[in-house]
């Protein structure tokens, strides 16, 4: 089968991935609303504004076994990086958020509507969000309500409150429910003076309320609300302005936000480091770099700056990530920040285990930074250095990895209220892991706090 596992439950057609080419059937069921939407023209402006993904008609026989015969073959470009709204920042889900109502505002305009609100039919082109599914869009029928009103408000609009109003990070509740955050568990954790706010009682609590009618006439009568163009138009560009406003809860950093101003380097020590990423970076121009604990992004904006045509960085703590995708959009860098935790990246879930497949088996880059990374894993979470280094090297068949010693202030920070218990963390063992599996291109030793950062190349 070519057809990718998370598009299967669309009766009027498909994604497959052939060859490395992505393309859509749009199969007979589809084909009206396929039609109008087209040749409205509402996709090509969509398409020129950066809203929607290209897509070209090209030849039924491209798909010469997707079982139906299509109506339609359409080809995308394939991004760089495929990921899911459990793993954005709290400012790229905003921006996810922002684009699906601009969209749909839009396609209002020209007498089209979308069948639902999935978070997941956004994906991002760098820092920049981008609307894929093409059949989500249909004929709008007059006085329709906002079918997709509540999902829009799971996956988006209440992920976003739980950390605007409580200062939760939603990301590990996202990801364990997958399909969002229902409005009746957010009413539950919500303080009391959040539910005084007309938008929260009209989005979250009255969602509640009438997530489980009373009676089945309760359902009908929901189901028969009528909303004029107008009215609908009004509420998509009303959440617009709300969303728009909201940021994270608390002005106080998190653990490592400011790890790039506050750590162990000394001035010479950042440059050299930067100078070597730099180097390593224009001697691979590499496709896609990953950066592993990428902190606020600076050296990925080193490496892009270099001659890596895209990257993706990976950070746990919220704060930082957060930081990093603001560095993006400012400085319009090829670089997406995704929340991942390297010792519980994202597994895969959904129907079958298959429909959204792990982090790990979704990214294949060419080149790895893990820039003061181990430590956290080998001493903060008890993995065994040789693992962690297996691990990394499995990531990308070049990279650089950092050695912090225990002479180390940070690593002597981790090791203050615990037994030392890691006689396997030294940098003979370091070393002789990676010599194991890869050749050792360049080493830097950093002269003041010890560190040694080695650049590989894997066998």
């Amino acid at each position: 089968m070519t057809r990718d596992a998370a598009s299967y439950r669309d009766r009027r057609g498909h994604v497959h991935l052939v060859g490395g080419r992505v393309l859509r059937s749009v199969l007979e069921p589809g084909r009206d609303d396929y039609e109008f939407v087209r040749d409205s023209g509402l996709p090509r402006r969509l398409i020129e504004r950066g809203w929607l993904i290209d897509a070209i008609e090209v030849e039924v026989e491209a798909l010469p076994h997707a079982g139906r015969t299509p109506a339609y073959v359409l080809e995308h470009p394939r991004l760089a990086v495929r990921s899911y709204p459990y793993e954005w920042s709290f400012p790229a889900l905003k921006a996810a958020a922002l684009l699906q109502l601009d969209v749909h505002v839009e396609a209002l305009a020209a007498g089209v509507t979308l069948s639902d609100a999935s978070a997941y039919n956004v994906m991002f082109d760098g820092p920049r969000p981008v609307f894929i599914d093409f059949l989500s869009f249909r004929r709008y029928q007059e006085g329709e309500f906002w079918a997709g009103h509540r999902q829009f408000c799971e996956q988006y609009l209440n992920p976003l409150l739980l950390t605007a109003i409580t200062g939760v990070p939603f990301q590990p509740w996202y990801r364990g429910a997958m399909e969002g955050i229902p409005p009746n568990h957010l009413a539950r954790v919500l303080p009391h003076r959040a539910k005084w706010s007309w938008r929260v009682f009209t989005h979250v609590l009255m969602q509640s309320s009438l997530q489980k009618p009373s009676t089945a006439d309760d359902a009908v009568a929901v189901s028969r609300i009528k909303l004029p163009l107008a009215s609908m138009t009004r509420m998509l560009t009303s959440l617009r302005s709300w969303i728009a406003s909201l940021e994270p809860s608390g002005s106080r950093p998190t653990v490592w936000a400011d790890y790039a101003n506050d750590n162990s380097y000394s001035g010479t020590e950042t440059g050299l480091k930067r100078d070597f990423v730099a180097r390593f970076a224009s001697t691979l121009t590499p496709s896609l770099l990953l950066d592993i604990g990428c902190n606020t992004g600076e050296y990925s904006a080193v490496a892009l700056a270099a001659g890596a045509r895209a990257a993706v960085g990976w950070e746990s703590d919220p704060g930082a990530l957060d930081g990093a995708y603001a560095r993006a959009r400012a400085e319009k860098l090829a670089l997406l920040p995704l929340w991942m935790d390297a010792v519980n990246p994202s597994p895969s879930q959904g129907w079958a285990g298959l429909e959204r497949p792990s982090l790990t088996e979704r990214l294949s880059a060419d080149a790895v930074l893990a820039l003061a990374l181990i430590h956290h894993m080998a001493i903060a979470r008890n993995v065994p250095l040789a693992a962690v280094l297996d691990w990394i090297l499995d990531r990308a068949p070049h990279g650089i990895i950092e050695f912090v010693p225990k002479s180390d202030p940070m690593v002597k920070q981790l090791l203050k209220l615990r037994e030392d218990i890691f006689d396997d963390y030294t940098e003979e063992t370091f070393l002789q892991t990676i010599s194991e599996r890869a050749e050792i291109v360049d080493r830097l030793r950093l002269p003041t706090s010890g560190r040694l950062l080695v650049w590989y190349r894997r066998r």
